[in-house]
């Protein structure tokens, strides 16, 4: 069984991008990565704390806005209006769920799409579904396909099954896995014989938001297993949507978490603040 770390593709996706920055900054610009976050939830803030930390290791100057929780709605469009014009950003992350009171799909269409680089944006979920490569697609599902490609892991032909359909994860990736000629399932609550249909994946991506949900019942010898879920056990430890200890005994290749997609994230997140200072300086 093979341990799909991302430490060494978050670092592979950084040293690339250093010569980038290290040209824009001959041309006096800095990149700059705003990340707005309302009010304090804990992974909210242990998120932002790891892409700021990101960040600034590669030359991107970030800019922490914190607002409080009780923030109007209009205030905060407000907010998003003045990053907008900043021309020293050049990436607006909106950290997600918002708070009840404000309207999570009206404030999201205010951020500008050339700087929407978590691809939040109505326009850039356009590009990501009709296979324009202009925009850019949500940092989680491209780290997926990032720590695939590092490990050489092809997924032309193969059968990919995703677990869970929201527009965070689960759908963009199979668009991202369609357009390298996967043959993608998605799943979700109301999907049949649910453990039947995962253990034909060649690959199987869990995103469905459920501690330990997937074990070995769900996989085959050679199924390639990816955890993007960020949870917490019965004793308060970090854990995915994988049982890691079950699955690990059975599968071919597994992520850990924590140590696996979310550690290439906020290096995709860098990734993503590059290209739009390169689109911007054009």
């Amino acid at each position: 069984m093979t341990v799909l770390k991302g430490k060494p593709v978050a670092d592979a996706i950084c040293g690339k991008i250093t010569a980038d920055i290290a040209e824009l900054e001959k041309k006096d610009i800095v990149p700059g990565l705003a990340i707005i976050r309302v009010g304090e939830k804990p992974d909210d803030i242990y998120y932002q704390n790891s892409a700021e930390k990101r960040m600034e290791s590669v030359g991107i100057r970030v800019a922490g806005i914190v607002l409080k929780e009780e923030i109007s709605e209009s205030a905060l469009i407000t907010k998003i209006h003045e990053l907008n014009f900043d021309d020293e950003i050049h990436g607006i992350l909106l950290l997600m769920p918002l708070p009840r009171h404000i309207d999570g799909e009206k404030v999201k269409r205010e951020i500008a799409p050339e700087k929407d680089i978590d691809g939040l944006t109505p326009e850039n979920m356009c590009r990501l579904y009709s296979g324009d490569k202009n925009g850019f697609a949500p940092c989680t599902p491209s780290a997926v396909m990032e720590m695939l490609e590092y490990n050489g892991i092809d997924v032309a032909g193969k059968n990919v099954v995703i677990v869970g359909r929201s527009l965070v994860v689960g759908k963009p990736l199979a668009m991202l896995m369609l357009a390298k000629n996967a043959t993608v399932t998605v799943c979700h609550s109301k999907t049949k014989d649910l453990k039947s249909v995962c253990r034909q994946a060649d690959i199987l991506v869990a995103a469905v938001g459920r501690a330990k949900m997937i074990n070995a019942d769900y996989v085959s010898e050679n199924t390639v297993v990816i955890d993007v879920g960020i949870n917490q056990d019965e004793n308060g430890n970090m854990c995915g949507d994988v049982d890691y200890d079950s699955v690990s005994a059975k599968a071919s290749a597994v992520t850990p978490v924590p140590g696996g997609i979310g550690s290439i994230t906020t290096s995709v997140l860098a990734k993503h603040t590059v290209i739009s200072a390169q689109n911007m300086k054009l």
